[in-house]
């Protein structure tokens, strides 16, 4: 009651946010970031600067609860905007089903555009269950791995643990190195124990893409996830914390765990370079490498690209030049620009092989580690109850391997049968 409440109250305070045509412009909405913000002033002014007679008009997303809160009260409200560039992929069936999103496939060089930027398998994970297309892949955040060196070094850690046992080893070292006489508060990885689905997207759910391959965690509207790699993930993680080389308490948010050399490693996304350029000692070192891999794996690991992509909602008077406007964000330059200005990446086939970025990654050489990872990234299943089925296994995860209240087969089956429930199975 009182989130339909919320947002009816933000859809009346959005009706000044006429969303249509304003004098003939069409309005785009972006994230509130501040990066982001000076990135997409940039390309709306040389747009506008060469299209007088199709102007875009820029605002960031208004101040709310969290901009997901905002755009669903949007649509309620009827103000949503013409181009909206930071939908959260999971969020997209649920706007596609309701009817509220334009098509991208029927309009005039979208298919030849999208085929040349991204790979088919990219194609099939945006296309929606009724075959249309209703999302512009855009911009993605690899989740890998940040590690401390210089700690790495000092615990003769010579090899990146990069499997399962080799990262148990690496954890072994840092609990005898915290037991002794120069006792130091310190863990081999964190990540948080809080339930929220969310946070599944950013532990579970890159090991279980690592692990599989990038395989879904849903198919054919049945859970597919009860199976040896989500068990070997949960076994995996209850491990590290059984034998305290994760700490089970939650760490401040106003203590960096890294930057106090508190934890070896995090999983984490390129973010961090401009964070601990800014804020870490000068004495700390560190690096990033690719996820958690079982023992025996072979070939390249996946890992969850935390994808936000662009919309057209069916209030826009014009879609295709929405269309023509939103090409000229993700062609090479506007790529480029997104990468500088954000330290954000495009979602492109070969970003790391192309010559025209190669300037930008020779100045950025921490950066280039994700620009390989782009090319071995998933979003999530283009599900409308992702998120019910992301809490359910967030509850068995709880159980199993933070509180080791169950066995990984038993915490799975038992959010395979929940989710079968939620599905209609």
């Amino acid at each position: 009651m009182k989130r339909l409440v919320f947002l009816i109250l933000i859809s009346i305070a959005l009706g000044s946010c006429k969303s249509s045509k304003d004098n003939g412009q069409l309005l785009f909405w972006s994230s509130n970031n501040a990066q982001e913000i000076k990135y997409t002033n940039s390309l709306i002014d040389q747009w506008n600067l060469k299209h007088p007679e199709n102007q875009i008009r820029f605002q960031p997303v208004p101040e709310g609860q969290s901009s997901e809160e905002i755009i669903l009260a949007s649509v309620v409200g009827k103000t949503t905007p013409d181009i909206y560039a930071n939908m959260w992929q999971g969020s997209v069936e649920m706007y596609a089903g309701a009817g509220v999103l334009v098509p991208l496939d029927t309009l005039d060089g979208f298919m030849e555009f999208i085929r040349s930027r991204c790979s088919e398998e990219v194609i099939e994970e945006i296309t929606s269950s009724d075959g249309h297309i209703y999302q512009v892949p855009w911009k993605v955040n690899p989740i890998i791995i940040l590690y401390n060196k210089g700690l790495f070094e000092s615990l003769g850690i010579e090899t990146l643990p990069k499997t399962y046992s080799q990262y148990l080893d690496a954890g072994a070292k840092i609990k005898l190195d915290r037991s002794g006489d120069g006792y130091i508060d310190r863990w081999v990885g964190y990540t948080t124990v809080k339930v929220i689905w969310y946070q599944k997207l950013f532990n579970f759910y890159p090991m279980y893409l690592a692990a599989s391959d990038g395989a879904p965690l849903i198919k054919d509207n049945k859970a597919v996830f009860n199976n040896r790699y989500a068990i070997g993930v949960f076994t995996f993680l209850q491990e590290l914390y059984n034998n305290d080389y994760f700490s089970r308490q939650r760490m401040s948010a106003s203590q960096d765990p890294f930057i106090m050399e508190r934890v070896a490693t995090l999983f984490t996304g390129p973010w961090q370079v401009p964070y601990l350029n800014k804020f870490k000692p000068d004495h700390l070192d560190f690096g990033f490498y690719s996820m958690l891999v079982p023992d025996g794996h072979e070939g390249p690991a996946y890992t969850y690209g935390d994808p936000k992509n662009i919309v057209i909602f069916n209030t826009c008077k014009d879609p295709q030049t929405a269309w023509d406007f939103i090409s000229t964000m993700i062609d090479k330059k506007g790529d480029l620009e997104l990468i500088a200005t954000t330290g954000q990446f495009p979602r492109r086939n070969n970003l790391s092989k192309d010559t025209y970025f190669d300037d930008f990654f020779n100045a950025n050489p921490k950066l280039q580690v994700f620009a390989e990872q782009v090319d071995y990234i998933k979003g999530v299943d283009n599900h409308k109850l992702i998120v019910e089925v992301f809490d359910i296994i967030s509850q068995e995860y709880e159980a199993c391997v933070i509180y080791n209240r169950k066995t990984p087969e038993k915490a799975l089956a038992d959010a395979e049968k929940a989710v079968n429930v939620l599905l209609g199975k």
